[in-house]
């Protein structure tokens, strides 16, 4: 069996934490290739080793001097490598950012040194070969990921590494520009180099013990869940679920490798499998509750505009012609309303108005803002009758005012706008009917 095991910046933060890695790792021989994310925050308050280089890399741009700054990043370091007992020297290494950071090698570059740097310092606690990602993730000249060429890079060079250290968040274009993924990177280059080594699971682990049913921020201890497909993550992270970077799904969901969420600081919980497909039956209804705040809905009425053909793609492209994208249209025999992002929407909404009518001539037009999508996400609700009830029930016990509900026809997920200050309550009221008191 072979195992990706890719670990977090929080897993990562000091010498204690790559110990409890350290253990993770070697308790199965299978965990042979590992990708790890930069330092985290070590404790509250604390800064990341990555806004770190950020703000070293700024001071060098402005000129000024960051001798100081980037001492502090080695110490960082040094304070891991004490800490485990290692005899490993990283001057040559500071020696090269130093001379890249007068050289203003780039942001990008500045960034990746978290993670080059960390896989140095793995590497050598492991005892497993460091291979740069530089030399194996390609990126186009547009900045955008080379698949195929780098599953054949990736699999070329790891077929003769038994066991390895592969940096995330980073690779390079064909002339050695270093190039990022956005933030959360460390989780796609897990999957590239899953997929490149056919493995069979992927494990990737955080602070979590899986993937929670909701945000704990709003439901205190929320429960975790035994496995997810794909599907239903998208959703959910779509709607702001943020367990993983979405593009480390497609991947992996290509080969059919499973990914397991593991919690570093609790090895021994299980974790959530997130599948292609299952026959497991689900132990709740819902998988899970996501949502975002911030929208505004502008509801166009017309009578007698089910007949007129055309009508929908016309107020589509009022929307599309001043560069607002929609998340939402429900609509009626005679009204049509279309969400939208608020902070996108303001600055055009008069526009957009004038355009409605251009194009339309409607009976009027009414919009409202400060409004909070949510999303009950559920495999187990095709097979289930009265889910919609049930949320509704649980909302209108809850005193929460419903602004428009949306079914998408896979009948995996149903969409619920509520104002921005009942958002919340709306959580915690569809968490309780489905997860705690499961009426």
């Amino acid at each position: 069996m072979k195992k990706v095991v890719k670990f977090g910046g929080s897993s990562l933060a000091n010498a204690q934490q790559f110990e409890k890695v350290g253990e993770i790792i070697r308790s199965e021989e299978s965990r042979r290739y590992v990708v790890p994310s930069a330092p985290g925050k070590r404790f509250s308050g604390d800064t990341k080793v990555t806004d770190m280089l950020y703000q070293c890399y700024a001071a060098a741009c402005e000129g000024t001097e960051f001798g100081e700054q980037l001492q502090a990043i080695k110490e960082r370091y040094y304070e891991i490598i004490r800490g485990l007992g290692l005899d490993l020297s990283l001057e040559d290494e500071f020696k090269q950012i130093e001379a890249d950071f007068k050289a203003q090698a780039g942001k990008e570059y500045a960034a990746s040194r978290g993670e080059f740097l960390n896989g140095k310092v793995m590497a050598a606690y492991l005892g497993y070969e460091f291979v740069d990602a530089a030399s194996v993730i390609r990126f186009d000249k547009n900045k955008n990921l080379d698949a195929e060429k780098t599953d054949k890079l990736l699999g070329k060079r790891l077929a003769k590494c038994e066991c390895a250290v592969i940096p995330g968040f980073y690779g390079a274009m064909e002339d050695g520009t270093v190039t990022t993924f956005s933030r959360g990177g460390s989780d796609v280059t897990g999957s590239l180099v899953a997929k490149a080594i056919h493995a069979d699971v992927y494990e990737n682990w955080t602070d979590v013990s899986g993937f929670l049913v909701t945000d704990p921020r709003i439901v205190e201890n929320p429960v975790a869940m035994d496995t997810i497909t794909y599907r239903e993550l998208r959703e959910l992270s779509y709607m702001g679920a943020t367990v993983l970077h979405e593009d480390a799904i497609f991947p992996v969901r290509k080969e059919g490798i499973p990914i397991n969420i593991r919690n570093t600081n609790r090895p021994q919980d299980k974790g959530t499998f997130i599948v292609e497909s299952t026959c497991k039956k689900p132990k709740y209804v819902i998988t899970g509750i996501a949502g975002k705040k911030g929208f505004c809905s502008i509801n166009i009425e017309k009578s007698m505009m089910n007949s007129e053909i055309g009508f929908g793609r016309k107020i589509l492209q009022v929307f599309e012609d001043q560069g607002i994208s929609f998340e939402h249209v429900p609509s009626g025999i005679d009204t049509m309303t279309v969400f939208v992002h608020q902070d996108e929407f303001e600055d055009k909404e008069q526009q957009v108005i004038a355009g409605i009518h251009r194009a339309v001539q409607p009976d009027f037009v009414e919009m409202e803002s400060d409004l909070a999508l949510i999303a009950v996400v559920g495999r187990g609700m095709k097979s289930q009758r009265g889910t919609a009830g049930r949320i509704f029930s649980a909302l209108a016990h809850a005193n929460v005012n419903v602004k428009m509900i949306d079914q998408g026809s896979s009948e995996l997920n149903i969409i619920i706008g509520v104002a921005n200050n009942e958002f919340e309550r709306a959580v915690k009221a569809i968490y309780d009917i489905f997860v705690l008191t499961q009426i």
